[in-house]
């Protein structure tokens, strides 16, 4: 129970961070979360109260924000060394949105894009690792595949011809990445708060 509960919170904070300007309910919510809606009209309650929604328009963006990356749950994570990782993403049929540097490059281009990291749906793990495995070699390389909660492509969309998560979800996983990251995430932040009182059409 605490598992899932971690995974809808997560998940309440990003449907939040992508609809800011509080256009979504309470109760929709909690339907696209997948929560219990006490439980969930209750988590939204204590947020409220501690200044960062009012009802469920964001007022406090990065301190949300700092939320999210507190809570975040860390994916499973598997790893590849591939000659050009980009150009077998741009052919497969499977789903999967980019973040992190390469993602961060092509939405703000202010970090190298040293590693392809890219999230996967669960299920299509073993179609991934044939694919990945027949690709390039396994084992510690310039591409990781996160394994995670798949709400994570949640608002993700097309940028250069490739899938790249949510800016929310990207803004999370840099500031978790840590180092340079964490300055290209601040940037983007300073960018999407001063937006989040403007309607997302």
């Amino acid at each position: 129970m605490p598992e899932r509960r971690g995974t809808i919170r997560e998940r309440v904070l990003r449907i939040l961070l992508n609809n800011p300007s509080g256009t979504l309910s309470k109760y929709r919510i909690a339907k696209e979360s997948e929560g219990a809606y006490p439980w969930v009209h209750e988590l939204l309650g204590n947020l409220e109260r501690g200044g960062t929604l009012q009802g469920t328009k964001v007022t406090n963006y990065k301190k949300l924000m700092a939320l999210w990356q507190e809570w975040r749950l860390e994916p499973s994570r598997r790893e590849y060394m591939l000659r050009k990782p980009l150009d077998v993403l741009s052919r497969t049929s499977l789903a999967y949105a980019l973040t992190t540097y390469q993602a961060e490059n092509l939405v703000q281009n202010y970090l190298f894009p040293s590693r392809v990291d890219f999230y996967i749906k669960p299920k299509e793990l073993p179609e991934w690792h044939r694919l990945l495995s027949k690709e390039g070699l396994v084992g510690k390389g310039n591409t990781r595949v996160l394994i995670g909660d798949e709400q994570v492509f949640y608002h993700s969309s097309e940028r250069g011809g490739l899938n790249i998560v949510s800016i929310p979800q990207l803004i999370v996983d840099l500031l978790s990445e840590g180092g340079v990251c964490v300055e290209a995430a601040e940037m983007l932040m300073e960018k999407e708060s001063k937006n989040v009182s403007l309607p997302r059409l």
